[in-house]
């Protein structure tokens, strides 16, 4: 498969990117550069998540003491519109781990995340095995998988599904269930035996996301890489994260639409006999269509970096050990407010994006309807409309945001 071009430096030693560095925009560009070859299966993802390897993006977060980028939470979901709007999959694989990150700098007083910080701080990139399939309701967090004690260690076995990024990581935490009943997080590796990341993902976009089936078979897993979740850090709202960050993955494809659309009109010779302008680039109706995705993506990302400042302050709060409930909570009612109305402009942009573009963009080579495709699939994950419902029933009776899973 085809390689990636990039100045990015080989040694993974080197200090981490930082917000608005050079080797930051260097990594951004390469991995706009080879987006259309990874969709087209031409190039290998793993090639780019080597140059996220490269620019040590997995410590974005870390302060800068401890070897990280030192980056604030709202320079995060800059960096996911950065690299969304240059190719929706990475930021999508990565967002795990960025998550289990956000947990281990507010747990780090806990012996299993200070381990697991330090493979962090050795470039090492964490997944998660929590979705199953079966009858329960979906994010209820119960399951099948199990963790069995085996002397003074445990055997873990299960099948996760929708496990985004494992096949590129190094670490997987997996939700389990103990004999007497406990719900625990068990670290593995992805490479030990008993581990079978699948790359069956089938959906019809974020193709590159590897986001299909993780089966644990009999895996050993040692007494200190086992958390039993009842002792680990609870926040008001669990999953405001990552619920934000793939509305802002989604701004992050709008942003891409709207600049793809300048440039089909711009590279646009001719034009229908019946339009109102022989020129397309002159033709109001088309800068009428392009003022329109434009306009949306400025909102969409204004909307995701409102609601990551908020959460930002919730999340600095936490990590400096007094939580602040009602931040946390603005943090998720904004967060869904921004899905609502994000998804809609997006779905739509990507339609409309064929208006400008005229019957050459519907061409294979041009790829365009990938836009619609990530952004249906990524969309999917949480349905706006029952986003919208919580969202309504709070404002009209006062009723709390959920505060499980997808909240």
């Amino acid at each position: 498969m085809g390689t990636i071009d990039s100045t990015l430096a080989d040694d993974l030693t080197a200090r981490a990117a930082g917000p608005g560095s050079p080797a930051l925009q260097d990594l951004v560009a390469a991995l706009a550069a080879g987006a259309l070859a990874r969709d087209r299966g031409e190039a290998d993802t793993f090639d780019a998540i080597a140059l996220v390897r490269a620019a040590r993006l997995g410590v974005f977060r870390v302060p800068t003491t401890e070897g990280g980028a030192g980056a604030t939470l709202p320079q995060l979901y800059e960096l996911v519109l950065d690299l969304a709007e240059a190719d929706s999959n990475i930021p999508h694989i990565l967002r795990n781990h960025f998550a289990f990150v956000e947990k281990a700098l507010r747990a780090r007083h806990l012996p299993q995340y200070q381990r697991w910080l330090q493979h962090v701080n050795d470039n090492e990139l964490f997944g998660l095995g929590a979705s199953e399939l079966g009858t329960q309701n979906i994010g209820d967090g119960d399951g099948n998988t199990r963790l069995q004690p085996d002397g003074g260690a445990f055997r873990l076995s299960g099948t996760k599904y929708y496990s985004t990024g494992n096949l590129y990581f190094d670490h997987i935490i997996v939700n389990a269930k103990m004999p007497d009943g406990r719900f625990v997080g068990a670290r593995v590796s992805v490479r030990q035996p008993g581990v079978d990341v699948r790359d069956d993902w089938d959906g019809i976009g974020q193709r590159q996301t590897a986001s299909g089936t993780t089966v644990f078979s009999d895996v050993h897993v040692a007494a200190d890489d086992v958390l039993v979740l009842d002792d680990d850090v609870k926040l008001p709202q669990q999953a405001t994260f990552a619920q934000l960050y793939l509305t802002t993955i989604v701004a992050g494809i709008l942003r891409r639409i709207s600049k793809d659309a300048v440039r089909l009109v711009q590279q646009r010779e001719r034009n229908y006999y019946h339009a109102v302008a022989p020129r397309p680039a002159d033709d109001p109706l088309l800068q009428e269509a392009v003022g329109e995705l434009q306009s949306a993506a400025f909102v969409a990302e204004a909307a995701v970096l409102n609601a990551a400042a908020v959460l930002g302050e919730a999340f600095d709060s936490a990590i400096a050990g007094e939580p602040n409930d009602p931040l946390f909570v603005e943090a998720a009612l904004r967060s869904a407010k921004a899905k609502v109305v994000v998804d809609q402009l997006a779905l739509a942009a990507g339609t409309r994006l064929f208006d400008v573009g005229g019957a050459s963009a519907a061409k294979q080579a041009a790829q365009l309807d990938r836009h619609w495709r990530n952004i249906r699939t990524i969309a999917s994950h949480n349905p706006g409309l029952y986003k919208a419902r919580a969202i309504g029933n709070h404002a009209i009776n006062g009723v709390p945001l959920p505060t499980a899973a997808f909240f």
